[in-house]
């Protein structure tokens, strides 16, 4: 029985975000002031739901937490962004939002959220996206500076395009300019445009904006993905793997990418998968292909991930951190934060 309430579960995570309930299960958050919100936290243990430990090559569990606030805004996110030390942190949801604040440690696990602030995203001239199709928020990326004073893009599905938004104090301003988008266009269907971005940390290519489509064009195997150099989108692609979707994408300072990806069958219910992108194969005419790190299903503490992030521990670990997306859909669905260490190759080697 509790297999088939997973399964319940799943399909409904994944059907109501693809089909109209989902935006009217989603709250009107045009020009909604920016505001605090109190968000609890719930620690994770362990990432097997058994309790048992999971053995990863090349990722370490360090912990993760079920986030809730009496907010009734508070939900969808799909898109995050840590400062390198993993503490200040905004995030971006489908609804049309943004929401700062700072992520509280024990030692080095999760332990909370404090100073969270919400508000609504706007138009260049500072006006409230009215339109449902103008807020579907999927990516942040940070371009320059941190969280909590810098400058980020921020991509949006539907009503396709990339802003580069102004970040301080009071969070996301308007977006000062967009980015060129590819001529060849994005998407088929309006829910399978841009959904992952991510700026290139280092390498020849460093500072160059990356997006990727969740899905191949219908009938192809390859997933889109643009890489822009001077300010112009140049393709190449990733080759898909057993029906995942991109959901989200983050860069390592060695060039290359991590991407996060998720999957909906009837009989196993939602999965995801995060892959590595070698930084040599994102490039302008490339296939990046890349390296499975982690595969997980219903037995491990999963949900719709759509966030992706990466960050700095205190020896200097590079920390993975997943963020899903609940489709403002409460009773079947919850807003995790996960974390991981991703060990060095030359370590996982010797495991």
């Amino acid at each position: 029985m509790r297999a088939w309430v997973s399964i319940a579960a799943a399909f409904a995570a994944v059907v109501v975000a693809s089909c109209p309930v989902a935006a009217q299960m989603k709250p009107d958050t045009a020009g909604i002031p920016a505001q605090a919100i109190d968000v609890q936290a719930k620690p994770i243990a362990s990432f097997s739901k058994s309790g048992t430990p999971l053995k990863l090559a090349r990722l370490e569990w360090r912990g993760g937490l079920v986030l809730t606030s009496p907010s009734r805004y508070f939900g969808g996110w799909s898109g995050l962004v840590l400062s390198n030390d993993g503490t200040s942190f905004v995030a971006v949801s489908d609804a049309g939002l943004w929401m700062t604040g700072e992520l509280a440690y024990d030692a080095t696990r999760p332990k909370g959220i404090t100073g969270a602030r919400i508000g609504s995203l706007l138009t260049a001239k500072g006006k409230p996206l009215n339109r449902a199709r103008d807020r579907d928020a999927e990516s942040i990326s940070l371009l320059s500076g941190t969280p909590a004073k810098g400058t980020a893009y921020v991509a949006f599905e539907q009503n396709d395009r990339i802003g580069v938004f102004a970040l301080d104090k009071n969070g996301l301003g308007k977006p000062t300019s967009y980015m060129t988008m590819p001529k060849e266009g994005v998407g088929v269907r309006s829910t399978d445009g841009i959904e992952a971005t991510a700026v290139i940390a280092g390498g020849p290519r460093k500072g160059a904006l990356v997006a990727f489509t969740e899905h191949p064009p219908r009938g192809e195997k390859m997933h889109r993905g643009w890489i822009w150099i001077s300010g112009k989108p140049q393709a190449f692609v990733v080759p898909g793997i057993g029906d995942y979707g991109i959901t989200d994408a983050a860069a390592l300072p060695d060039g290359s990418v991590l991407i996060v990806e998720r999957r909906f069958r009837w009989f196993d219910g939602v999965r995801i998968r995060l892959r590595l992108l070698a930084a040599d194969a994102i490039k302008p005419g490339g296939s990046a292909r890349g390296e499975i790190l982690l595969q997980a299903d219903g037995a491990s503490e999963i949900d719709n991930l759509e966030a992706l992030a990466v960050s700095q521990g205190p020896r200097g670990e590079t920390v993975i951190t997943l963020m899903s997306d609940d489709n403002y859909n409460r009773f079947l669905q919850r807003t995790l934060l996960l974390q991981f260490t991703l060990k060095e190759r030359t370590t996982a080697q010797a495991d």
